[in-house]
């Protein structure tokens, strides 16, 4: 499961980058694009705005093959402030255009990827590849909401790999 959330991760990381490349974001003195895990981050790093953040919140596996189904949620929490220039007042616009950039990256074909095992990238060994794919569902937008100045949207998508032999 852990491969398949990481290959997605890289995938819409890449995409997204290429798709807007000043999008970026400072974690930790390091600037890279601008999207992050929230489980692989620390507390201080959540929510950035203009950022896309990344929290796996379900998962199901249909046990019944030999090699299980894995289904899982992923939701893709964005916000903005809108810019200075304009004192905040083209937050929708903004926001609007983090929209378009996640569809143009979930909705792209192929909307599926060759999984990977990034295990060993610690230790400076590159990603290796696995048997299967991941795919995933095009996202569903649920309602922007206003936080004060801020003005934020949840994105779900749905992404599927199946489990092969020895994988957590």
């Amino acid at each position: 499961m852990q491969n398949a959330r990481d290959t997605f991760y890289v995938m819409l990381r890449d995409r997204l980058a290429a798709l807007n490349p000043v999008r970026t974001m400072v974690v930790r003195g390091v600037t890279r694009p601008g999207v992050l895990v929230e489980e692989n981050e620390l507390a201080s790093a959540y929510h950035p705005v203009d950022t896309f953040c990344l929290r796996w919140t379900g998962l199901k596996v249909a046990a019944r093959s030999a090699l299980p189904l894995v289904s899982m949620v992923c939701e893709i929490e964005y916000a903005t402030d809108g810019s200075a220039g304009s004192g905040g007042m083209d937050r929708g616009r903004l926001l609007a255009g983090m929209d378009a950039e996640l569809v143009a990256a979930v909705s792209a074909a192929p909307q599926s990827a060759g999984k990977l095992n990034f295990a060993g990238m610690s230790a400076g060994t590159a990603a290796v590849a696995m048997a299967t794919n991941v795919f995933w569902s095009d996202a569903t937008f649920g309602a922007a909401v206003a936080d004060g100045e801020r003005l934020m949207r949840v994105a779900t998508v749905e992404v599927f790999a199946y489990q092969e032999a020895g994988e957590l």
